[in-house]
């Protein structure tokens, strides 16, 4: 039976998944170094002075600006890992300290190119804007971050006496040194978890001062309700001060109504464009790296979906939840941004009717398989509310659609279908 049949392989899937530059599924907003250092600047936190730059004319100026015999060029995406990354173009290395007159020859290098660090994938970010900030003198370097923590069911803050490289490395090499304090959400952080804070960071300056900066950073992880505030490094200038060197937020999208200026600042040229144009229709998208393309209402459907397709020897090109209360124009959008991926090679349509009535899911399909002109093979499985209705409406549009009866069945007919 299909439910014996059910695998729970989505992270099996999601692991063969091959993004391209630009792929990253979101599901909170994710904000760049230059905007989150202005987010933490307006909320009392120490950061470098620093200019965007979109072009190298303004990155030239804005060194110019900053005034200094060196300066600091940093490339700006959406992915950890930047100073240890490589461009594709062969630069190695997204952050870098430089005499200002090198900093047209740089920034002609990052701009427009595509930076590929442990973090991003194994295709790499665009880089479309880099960051000229004032070089500071530091002196020692930490790892500093809040996150959601579902074991002790709130904020717990992660720190650790080494920073300035990747953490998953020091969490491999020198675990022991990260320290993890839950917060109660309730009161936010006491005197003793500061002061925990304090001594697993190892400052040797101001106790005080510096616990008065974590709690900056714990008061704007509340007020702008977000996911995560990641700091690396958090450093330690010649006179003791602690300094937000690197800044990366996450931000829950639920909370977009009440944070409408901090996501007013999204940057779609980081996402995967299907996912953005699925997010604009409410439907969730995640694209993969199969040739079978998904559509299907439910979460839970769509991974057994997915899962039974994999058991049948296919690979799925996406994960689509269509929802319960999809219209025929999202419908069609849904074909349509299937579609958009060279790789599928056929459409496998799953839906189990309950307020998603099965006669609208075949009013889409009929109508996006006449206007797209679609000449990949689609296989369609209806079973629930108004099932009749819709199987009526497939068989009179006189369309060449592969019917299933079952999602056995269904998984079967596509992976012949492109075999």
């Amino acid at each position: 039976t299909e439910n014996t049949m059910i695998l729970s392989s989505l992270a099996r899937t999601a692991l063969r998944r091959t993004p391209s530059a630009s792929v990253g599924a979101v599901r909170y907003l994710n904000l760049h170094e230059y905007q989150s250092a202005q987010i933490m600047k307006d909320s009392g936190v120490n950061v470098p002075f620093g200019i965007a730059a979109h072009t190298v004319e303004e990155a030239v100026e804005a060194a110019k600006t900053i005034g200094d015999d060196d300066v600091v060029i940093k490339s700006q995406i959406l992915a950890g890992g930047r100073g240890l990354g490589k461009f594709t173009n062969g630069l190695q290395g997204g952050v870098h300290i430089i005499d200002t007159k090198e900093v047209e020859d740089y920034a002609s290098k990052m701009l427009g190119g595509t930076l590929v660090t442990k973090q991003s994938g194994p295709a790499g970010k665009p880089v479309n804007t880099v960051l000229l900030a004032k070089k500071m003198n530091l002196v020692k370097e930490f790892y500093f971050a809040i996150m959601l923590d579902r074991s002790s069911g709130g904020p717990v803050i992660i720190a650790c006496s080494e920073g300035g490289t990747s953490i998953e490395d020091l969490a491999e090499s020198s675990p022991e040194k990260i320290i993890k304090v839950p917060i109660d959400i309730r009161t936010g952080p006491s005197e003793s978890d500061i002061s925990k804070v304090v001594a697993g960071l190892g400052v040797s300056g101001d106790e005080a001062a510096a616990g008065e900066q974590i709690k900056a950073l714990y008061n704007l992880f509340v007020d702008k309700d977000c996911t995560m505030v990641e700091v690396n490094p958090l450093a330690e200038d010649v006179d003791g001060n602690l300094i937000a060197a690197d800044a990366k937020i996450g931000f829950d999208d639920n909370a977009a109504f009440r944070q409408k200026d901090v996501h007013a600042q999204r940057d779609h040229t980081q996402e995967d464009p299907r996912e953005v144009a699925a997010g604009k229709w409410d439907l969730n998208y995640i694209g993969l790296d199969g040739n079978i393309g998904c559509m299907v209402n439910g979460a839970g459907l769509a991974m057994s979906t997915m899962d039974i397709i994999s058991l049948r020897g296919g690979s799925p090109a996406n994960f689509l939840d269509v929802g319960g209360s999809a219209n025929v124009d999202q419908i069609k959008a849904a074909f349509e941004i299937i579609t958009t991926d060279p790789a599928v090679k056929a459409i496998l349509v799953n839906i189990f009717g309950g307020i998603m009535q099965c006669d609208i899911i075949a009013e889409g399909i009929v109508e996006a398989s006449r206007s797209l002109k679609l000449e990949v093979p689609v296989i369609v499985r209806l079973e629930g509310t108004n099932v009749e209705k819709g199987q009526k409406i497939l068989k009179d549009s006189g369309l060449e659609l592969i019917s299933a009866n079952d999602l056995d069945d269904a998984a079967q007919k596509a992976v012949a279908s492109i075999a």
